[in-house]
């Protein structure tokens, strides 16, 4: 236990109200095997901020938990995973939604606030990268490429596409991508560039994804970087990029997520539940419980990479120090 002194729903509401009534019939899942967390009669609010790649899940989450919970209102905003800490280290959301870790600077504010927190493992990512469908030519990139076209020394200089390979067309080069204030920025420029927050600043850069999906479909030389449930709900109009870490071009996918082959953009993300808030907010401590207990069902109907039984397990421990954090305020 870390204990510190989207709008977007992706599946259709049939589908959302339909696993909703099997859950309230059948309980939790708890990673498929769980016990119960519904809590009919309960009312309340429950403020949730941060990554605008988790949002889309949590707003799912809110949609399954409200089936069974109509007087609980469940606020999702997605002010990035930086923004997210910011207010939730300020003592203001209930629960912080996170595309990376809490950093060190960040749990320190935390600390001095006096906001303890359970940090809660909840999907896995293959950060994606996408082109427009009508580009035939960068299907893939290695990440020497594509620390050519991102790292900070390309701003102003790396503008056609044929810059970065001289056998690619004379093409305008658009960018796209997460703003300053996203954990998917931070992931994406340690991992690409070499340091995190080290990019170019000549791009497009938004804490809502669906302008980078908008951005790349609307330019033949479109390239942008998000989550991987946004690649999915836009595969039509979309091409992702396979990514060449030395071994080959990797698709982003479930599986090179679980096997490990999609380097180096497979990640974990996460909510950070307030332990303060949910001893004094019933409604805060049960929705935690709910999107804890049934994460496996939220991430299939969500789109995302569900975790494996070693991370599911790890959810089990870290929802009982939760609960015994919540306890002992």
């Amino acid at each position: 236990m870390k204990r510190i002194p989207l709008r977007r729903v992706i599946a259709p509401a049939a589908t959302v109200a339909a696993l909703a009534l099997t859950l309230a019939a059948c309980g939790g899942d708890n990673n498929d095997g769980g016990t119960d967390t519904t809590t009919s009669g309960l009312s309340g609010s429950v403020l949730v901020d941060g990554s605008s790649t988790v949002g889309p899940m949590a707003e799912v989450a809110n949609e399954l938990f409200g089936e069974s919970n109509p007087d609980v209102k469940v606020t999702v905003g997605e002010s990035g995973t930086g923004g997210g800490f910011e207010k939730f280290c300020a003592g203001d959301t209930d629960i912080s939604t996170a595309s990376r870790p809490i950093e060190d600077d960040e749990a320190a504010i935390c600390e001095e606030n006096g906001v303890s927190y359970q940090e809660m493992i909840v999907a896995n990512d293959a950060l994606t990268l996408v082109i427009n469908k009508d580009n035939d030519w960068a299907t893939c990139l290695t990440v020497e490429q594509l620390k050519t076209i991102w790292e900070p020394k390309a701003e102003g200089k790396i503008t056609n596409w044929n810059q970065v390979d001289p056998s690619f067309p004379d093409q305008e080069l658009t960018l796209f991508g997460a703003g300053t204030d996203s954990g998917t920025f931070d992931y994406f420029t340690s991992a690409i560039t070499g340091e995190e927050g080290a990019s170019r600043t000549d791009y497009s850069p938004t804490e809502n994804d669906n302008n980078t999906v908008t951005g790349v479909q609307g330019s033949v030389g479109g390239l942008g970087y998000f989550g991987y449930s946004y690649y999915e709900q836009n595969a039509d109009t979309l091409t992702a990029v396979q990514v060449d870490n030395g071994d080959g071009c990797v698709a982003p996918s479930p599986e090179t997520v679980a096997d490990g082959t999609y380097q180096p953009l497979s990640r974990e993300l996460y909510i950070y539940p307030s332990i303060e808030k949910a001893a004094g907010n019933d409604a805060a401590k049960a929705f935690t419980e709910f999107f804890a207990e049934n994460d496996s069902t939220i991430a299939e109907t969500a789109q995302f990479i569900a975790l494996n039984d070693q991370q599911k397990s790890m959810l089990d421990s870290e929802l009982a120090d939760f609960q015994s954090a919540v306890d002992a305020v």
